[in-house]
């Protein structure tokens, strides 16, 4: 008995074919395309940015730089290697490794896709920042995407895989975020002056 109230598991799958084909015909169609899709994928690239941000980290707040990247750091390993656990219970091929016709500028990597690793750790870090630092969010998420959808541009993802990792780097590296904000010792708030605010008292003349 057919549910017609949800969609099926083949007719999403179905879907997630025919998107990750829309997105992979450009791949091989320009010099330009691919370049960017390869870069954005290399693990190495976000290197020199990471470095950078480091950086200017340190110089916005170096205290909450100190306390919060080994924090980070952590988050972002452990996150990988759940993700590479993941993979191995679920052990979705990936696309290239199934559809012979896929565009392929790179290797195919491992067996496994779901979820992807890159859409972990990318989201986990602007997700962790974006509670962090709200305004971080206008950097970060593009970069997020781009490097999401390059997977998928280089027939290494589905859709689903990129979506399944946002979901898990992005409320993981929120939660771990609002935990170290609890910590009174991370943020000094600056409390207000409860001293009381001299005022005039009107000087009534009863003569």
């Amino acid at each position: 008995m057919t549910n017609y109230g949800r969609p099926s598991i083949v007719t999403l799958m179905n879907w997630d074919e025919s998107l990750l084909r829309a997105i992979n015909a450009f791949a091989g169609g320009s010099s330009s395309l691919d370049w960017l899709a390869e870069t954005l994928s290399a693990r190495g690239t976000l290197w020199v940015p990471g470095i950078l941000l480091a950086g200017y980290w340190c110089w916005l707040s170096w205290r909450e730089a100190l306390l919060a990247a080994p924090v980070l750091g952590a988050s972002v390993g452990l996150l990988d290697f759940v993700g590479a656990r993941i993979k191995d219970l679920v052990a979705r091929p990936r696309p290239c490794m199934v559809l012979p016709d896929l565009h392929q500028l790179e290797g195919c990597g491992k067996m496994f896709g779901f979820p992807s690793n890159h859409a972990i750790n990318t989201a986990t870090a602007a997700a962790f920042f974006q509670v962090l630092y709200p305004r971080s969010g206008w950097v970060s998420w593009p970069l997020v995407a781009l490097i999401g959808l390059a997977r998928v541009y280089l027939g290494a993802h589905y859709m689903t895989d990129v979506v399944g990792g946002w979901l898990i780097g992005g409320c993981c590296g929120a939660g771990v975020a609002w935990l170290l904000l609890q910590w009174p010792k991370f943020r000094r708030r600056s409390v207000p002056s409860l001293a009381p605010t001299s005022t005039k008292v009107p000087v009534v003349d009863n003569s």
